[in-house]
């Protein structure tokens, strides 16, 4: 029978991972703030968040930090604390929602798994975008046990390129999240 970590270790030797494709960072000792962004099929995704080089190591036994898995690291690794979003369009079948009607979109928050306490998201703003980004509204937002974000969807002719979302949340360690959707739905 395979450890977690020697079966992790064949999984990223089989879909041909190696050693050096793997990124990990070395952070100061001394706490400092950190910007890290993405962008994945027009998604931007931008984290604000306060990092030091950790004492310990902080990762799940189930997910392991990458350098325990193939061996190579030495030093004490975690997850850093970066808020994901996960959202429910409640869309039809065919991608789309009513024009000229209210709309309503759960976002959901969440931490990659630590062992320690999570920070909790204190702060939820969405904006939206009706001409393909170049302005941006204010929506209603709602932080309860189900995060929710309200939108007036125009005119189908007003909103050609689609309706754009941009939710911005905060925790209560002060780690931001920005993430940018240019086409979030279509309207019909």
């Amino acid at each position: 029978m395979l450890s977690a970590a020697a079966f992790a270790a064949l999984v990223l030797a089989l879909s041909g991972c190696k050693g050096g494709d793997l990124v990990s960072y070395d952070l100061p000792a001394k706490s400092a703030r950190y910007t890290f962004e993405a962008k994945t099929n027009d998604v931007e995704t931008v984290w604000e968040y306060t990092s030091a080089e950790p004492t310990k190591g902080d990762a799940p036994k189930l997910s392991p930090c990458m350098g325990d898995v193939v061996g190579s690291n030495t030093a004490a690794c975690r997850p850093e604390p970066l808020i994901f979003l996960r959202y429910d369009f409640d869309l039809a079948l065919d991608n789309t929602v009513k024009a000229d009607e209210t709309h309503e979109i759960t976002v959901v928050t969440y931490y990659q798994e630590r062992l320690t306490a999570l920070p909790k998201v204190t702060s939820l703003k969405a904006e939206t975008s009706f001409d393909g980004g170049r302005t941006w509204h204010a929506a209603t937002t709602r932080v309860t046990g189900k995060n929710t974000t309200t939108i007036k969807n125009p005119r189908r002719d007003q909103a050609a390129k689609g309706v754009g979302l941009r939710i911005s949340a905060t925790d209560s360690e002060g780690n931001t999240v920005r993430q940018t959707l240019p086409t979030a739905y279509q309207v019909r």
